[in-house]
């Protein structure tokens, strides 16, 4: 299915500053379609030989009611007298609620349109760029409450404000979503600020935070002012208010009290320019930022605990060091080398998730330390150049670790035994690295003197392919090849699954 993008830039000539404000819309409007107990379809006309036609680009139902619409109307092109109410809407440039009920299929629904506007920079209303299409299910109409009633009054006030051109408000800067939403809690304010209407949502939010009596009355801004914990945040909590009041449309911001946490979002209410107050929609969010809190804390726990891996293994390292210096035999001293380099190779992958939010490691830097760090080994003998082709990406933690082994193997392996003569020319090392079908693939390249003659790498006794071997095939759940490069020179290539192990 198309976005609402796509399909407007391929049958309307809108500008990007227009399919902006669509997208602003149509990421607000749920508020609307929740008030207004109805479906809304956001269609844009588009050119037609046989008379006004239009395009469906953007749908949502309600959640507080039937929809009126089973099926997807996304990507619907429509005409005739189907769309005389759209046309009316958008030509005129007025809400259209004219009408009989119409059916769809066995629903019998209630049309109403409204034209969607743009302020320019100036601030002035601009043309109509499209039509919302307000379609209430009226299978389950009865008398309303006073809930349904304040919600209804307060659908209308926002549809005005989009036809006006001042709904959606501009979208603050890290706010994605229009939560809370209507059924969290809903509170209207009159011009100076009292509560005319309170959910019975938006009451127990407020009985959370600390207020025994009821909210209808209250002036809200300094009310909630009064109730928070931190006397700063309630003067910004106020001042949001207020700004809504003024017709202005703050950030959302929560409120602390008692051990309860608030989400509020305050709207102005100004159907015609004229402001009458506002809306304010409360979400107790209270046990989602205590997990939030207690998420914190194990990752925070996480890290440390990496952290401090990370130091034993540095000390363990240290201290075999130590006994390499104290060994007279050059085998055992060699040993013990080999190691302090295993560990070592080990530490960088806990030292760089010690850093990290999640069990999920940057791997690039660990191999090009790993990479220098084996170079390194080679530069008494003859100076080898190791290299990367490629990305790793991001790795989970399981794989990295038993994966900068295999690689740290395969490249001391490369640099200590690839160039037997020490004569080549230009000696070098590639690792090169790709994704494939939810594989990684990765080779180990030299330009050395290949494989000693008579050479079986699967039955090998050097503790480094035993190691290689047995990481590949057990934690990784790879497989591993030893084998003549073309060209000359010796190649490892390594495969691993990147499934969920």
């Amino acid at each position: 299915m198309s976005t609402l993008r796509d399909l407007v830039e391929e049958h309307t000539h809108l500008d990007n500053a227009d399919i902006e404000h669509l997208h602003r819309l149509a990421g607000d409007w749920q508020l609307i379609s929740d008030l207004s107990f109805a479906d809304l379809l956001l269609w844009v006309p588009v050119p037609s030989a046989s008379g006004p036609t239009f395009l469906c680009v953007a749908q949502v139902r309600p959640t507080t009611a039937p929809t009126a619409y089973q099926d997807d109307q996304v990507g619907r092109v429509v005409g005739g007298p189907e769309v005389a109410h759209l046309e009316i809407a958008r030509s005129q440039g007025r809400i259209w609620r004219e009408g009989d009920p119409v059916w769809y299929g066995d629903t019998p629904a209630r049309h109403e349109a409204i034209p969607v506007r743009r302020r320019d920079a100036d601030g002035e209303p601009g043309r109509v760029m499209g039509v919302v299409g307000r379609d209430t299910n009226l299978s389950t109409a009865r008398t309303p409450s006073q809930l349904e009633l304040n919600y209804l009054t307060t659908a209308d006030d926002l549809a005005q404000m989009v036809a006006d051109g001042t709904f959606p408000p501009p979208r603050h800067h890290g706010e994605t979503t229009s939560a809370p939403r209507v059924g969290d809690g809903l509170v209207r304010l009159d011009a100076g600020g009292k509560v005319t209407y309170a959910s019975p949502n938006a009451q127990s939010a407020y009985r959370r935070l600390g207020l025994s009596a009821h909210l209808v009355g209250e002036d809200l801004a300094e009310l909630t002012g009064r109730l928070a914990d931190d006397p700063l945040e309630g003067t910004d909590t106020s001042n949001r208010i207020q700004a809504a009041l003024r017709g202005e449309a703050p950030a959302r911001k929560e409120i602390e009290a008692r051990g309860a946490t608030v989400l509020q979002r305050a709207l102005p209410l100004m159907p015609a320019g004229v402001p009458i107050g506002a809306l304010v929609l409360v979400r107790d969010v209270t046990e989602v930022r205590r997990r939030d809190r207690a998420l914190m804390t194990k990752d925070a726990t996480i890290r440390e605990i990496h952290h401090r891996v990370k130091n034993n293994l540095q000390t363990v390292a240290a201290l075999l060091r130590l006994q390499a210096r104290r060994v007279s035999s050059p085998q055992a001293r060699a040993a013990l080398e080999e190691s302090v380099r295993r560990v070592a190779s080990i530490a960088l992958v806990h030292e760089t998730l010690s850093m990290s939010s999640d069990e999920a490691v940057e791997f690039d830097g660990i191999l090009d330390r790993v990479a220098s760090a084996a170079a390194e080994v080679a530069a008494s003998e003859t100076a080898v150049k190791v290299r990367r082709e490629g990305t790793f990406g991001i790795l989970p933690a399981e794989i990295a670790t038993a994966l900068v082994m295999v690689l740290n193997e395969l490249l001391l392996n490369a640099v200590e035994h690839g160039f037997p003569t020490g004569d080549e020319a230009e000696p070098e090392v590639v690792v090169s690295v790709h994704r494939f079908r939810r594989q990684l693939h990765v080779t180990v390249a030299d330009n050395g003197g290949g494989l000693p003659p008579g050479f079986v790498p699967e039955v090998g006794n050097r503790l480094g392919l035993q190691i290689v071997r047995t990481l590949a095939a057990g934690e990784l759940s790879g497989s591993i090849e030893l084998r003549p490069r073309a060209g000359g020179g010796t190649e490892a290539v390594l495969v691993v699954p990147l499934t969920k192990r």
